[in-house]
């Protein structure tokens, strides 16, 4: 600012975008105080916000006035009146894509003010055709998806005119998560299901950004109307945390087998809430085996290192993962990366098993 301006503050500082502490952008169109990462996507949309630097730029009167005028609390209230309670809200840690999808849909198509444009993804049902990877030969192929509420199942079909679904995926066991990293592809998503009890992944894609996010939407709301038949006296607050869940942690590791006397081989493992899945390759359609994460109170412990004997493993930091069954053998390439899956794992042996959880234990025990 210059000149006798004046000063930019309000009480709600905060960017209500993503919410980082006291963000230095302003959008002096719509009255809100926004973050670094939310100014460049703000500029993306410069019909409806125009952004400027709070400590760099030159602030005429009349912009300051109406910042104060409006303000972060009275933008929120304005554009997310009517948010649905399954309607993803992305933090500053998610994926590109995600965050402006959010930010395009509350200020350029206004779909949480105007409920009616919320169809495409709070309809129920919802078909169109996503670019889905080959399980054996890894190509990208469209794919025509399917997916009912009523019938509580996401369905894809190998040609459009097919009349019997390649794979049919229930609403009660299936998770959604962007991996653009991971896919090669800036709106790539991973869906999982279980089929027989194991693990199964596919991954798509769609080159419009919106109609990714769209799908993702979709998924998380027949979720919640499935939760909440299931559930009928939980509250929102309850089943929203339920509807998709980001990996715990994820990266290469070395192992070796049950009786430890193999040498180490590199995989890639995936810790999804109490399953810890490894694979051969990031994008395998299934996992080459899951170990079950039970709590502390059941004979589960994370050891720092490897006992004293072991050989054949390239990677010089090690875990150990105590189950009541056996012990699991892991090495890491880095110290760092020990220590993050070390916390991954310690959260969920320290958090206590849920009834339910109980069963997926017996399941894995009785696993041949």
């Amino acid at each position: 600012m210059t000149g006798d301006s004046p000063t930019l503050s309000t009480p709600d500082r905060g960017c209500w975008c993503l919410a980082p502490p006291d963000p230095d952008w302003a959008s002096y169109t719509l009255g809100v105080f926004i973050c670094l990462s939310c100014s460049g996507i703000h500029r993306n949309i410069p019909h409806v916000s125009k952004v400027k630097s709070v400590r760099l730029d030159s602030w005429e009167d009349v912009q300051v006035e109406f910042l104060a005028s409006r303000g972060n609390a009275v933008a929120r209230a304005t554009f997310e009146s009517q948010v649905p309670p399954f309607y993803y809200r992305p933090s500053a840690s998610d994926c590109q894509l995600l965050r402006e999808q959010w930010i395009r849909a509350k200020y350029e198509r206004q779909e949480f003010t105007h409920p009616e444009r919320q169809e495409p993804y709070s309809a129920g049902y919802r078909e169109g055709f996503l670019w889905k990877r080959g399980r054996d030969n890894g190509q990208f192929l469209s794919r025509k998806f399917v997916l009912t509420e009523r019938e509580g199942a996401l369905k894809y079909f190998n040609r459009s005119d097919a009349k019997e679904p390649k794979a049919v995926m229930k609403i009660e066991h299936l998770n959604a998560t962007f991996q653009p990293a991971k896919i090669g592809h800036p709106h790539g998503l991973q869906v999982t299901y279980l089929k027989d009890n194991s693990t199964r992944n596919i991954f798509v894609y769609h080159e419009d950004g919106k109609e990714m996010v769209d799908w993702f939407n979709a998924l998380r709301a027949a979720r919640f109307h499935y939760l909440q038949v299931a559930f009928p006296g939980a509250s929102d607050a309850d089943l929203v945390p339920k509807l998709s869940r980001n990996y715990l942690q994820e990266g290469y590791m070395e192992k070796t087998g049950p009786k430890q006397t193999e040498g180490f081989r590199k995989r890639w493992f995936t810790m999804d809430d109490r399953r810890l899945m490894y694979f051969k390759d990031p994008l395998d359609a299934f996992a080459r085996g899951e170990v079950f994460i039970g709590s502390r109170e059941s004979g589960y412990t994370v050891l720092d290192g490897l006992p004293p004997s072991t050989q054949g493993h390239h990677w010089p930091h090690g875990i150990t993962i105590v189950t009541p069954e056996r012990r699991f053998l892991l090495a890491c390439e880095t110290e760092s990366e020990q220590r993050a899956w070390m916390e991954a794992l310690r959260k969920v042996v320290d958090r206590p098993m849920l009834p339910q959880e109980y069963a997926v234990e017996a399941h894995f025990k009785h696993k041949p």
